[in-house]
Order: structure tokens, then C-alpha cells, then sequence
């Protein structure tokens, strides 16, 4: 049975308090980090002090952030809580997969690490196909080759590549 304050709140309640949550304890966490990564400059006009405008944001971000929690119309956590929660989980897990990429490559090199990735990733959104998987490693050579030869992306050399012999190593760090 729905309250009279579950009633009126025209929105869907499932996954406020997760994101209420969620989101004031990383602008306080932000708010935390203010001092070391900005600074009041001397002889600097007060609205163009570096560390004006993300003090005026993140705390607006604490401060809007703790007032949506308080104001929740429902402040306990129900089933539908979780099954939002899984869905965003879902959503994050492609970040992670990206982070994790973006890791590997300075360690293994831009090609290995895309040949890999391809495949995985291929596989991670249900196609199990033989060929399928094939047609994602080539696409992943294919891609890396665009981005190198075509584009000219510089990508520095993997950390791998260092224990290859010495024209074998150029040739990778500039290539792959």
C-alpha cells in the first residue's frame, strides 16, 4: 500500500534513495578534494579565483543532493531499489570494461590489447558465433590500423615492447 506523499510525487520511485545516495557522497567526496586540486590565486579578482566556480558548484551539489534525500517521499530501501540497481550496474560494467582497456594498453599495446578486447566484448553482448568472433578481431586490426596508418594517432609504445629486440622494438613501438 502507497502513502499519501508516495501518491503525489509524480516521478518513479524505484532507485531515488540508491541515486540520492550515490550521488551526495560523491559531491561530498569532491567537496573533500577542493583544496588539493585548486587554489586561491593572490592578486586575482575574486570571481576569477581558480577554485571559485567548482566551490559554487560542488557545494550546490551537496546542497541540492542532501535536500533530494531529505525531501524523498519513501527513505528505506524496497525490491525495485535492486532490480535499478542492477540495471545501472549494467550500464557501469561497459565503463569498467573501457577503464580496464584503457589500463592494458600502455602495458600490452594498442593492437594486442584491441585483438583481445574485440572479441570479449563481442562475445559480452551475446554473440557466440565462431565467425562473429573472427569478424571482431579483424575489425579490431582494422581500426588500429585506421587509427595509425590513416589518422596518424600517436600511441605511445606498450611497456611489452621494451623486452623485444632492438629493430623488432622500433618497428612495434611505432606500428602497434
Amino acid at each position: 500500500m502507497s502513502s499519501l506523499e508516495e501518491k503525489r510525487f509524480p516521478g518513479p520511485l524505484r532507485g531515488q534513495i540508491l541515486f540520492a545516495i550515490v550521488f551526495l557522497v560523491a559531491a561530498v567526496l569532491l567537496l573533500s578534494q577542493l583544496g588539493e586540486q585548486t587554489k586561491w590565486m593572490k592578486r586575482t579578482k575574486f570571481f576569477a579565483q581558480p577554485r571559485f566556480w567548482p566551490m559554487v558548484s560542488i557545494a550546490g551539489m551537496v546542497l541540492f543532493g542532501g535536500l533530494h534525500l531529505w525531501k524523498l517521499p519513501r527513505r528505506k530501501f524496497v525490491r525495485a531499489d535492486v532490480v535499478e540497481w542492477k540495471v545501472w550496474f549494467f550500464a557501469i560494467e561497459w565503463v569498467l570494461w573501457f577503464l580496464l582497456y584503457v589500463i592494458l594498453v600502455p602495458i600490452i599495446g594498442y593492437l594486442p590489447v584491441t585483438m583481445i578486447f574485440m572479441p570479449i566484448l563481442v562475445w559480452r553482448m551475446g554473440y557466440r558465433d565462431k565467425l562473429i568472433m573472427w569478424v571482431s578481431v579483424a575489425f579490431g586490426v582494422a581500426v588500429v590500423l585506421f587509427f595509425k596508418a590513416f589518422l596518424d594517432v600517436k600511441i605511445p609504445g606498450a611497456a611489452i615492447y621494451e623486452y623485444l629486440p632492438g629493430s623488432l622494438r622500433s618497428f612495434f613501438i611505432l606500428n602497434f
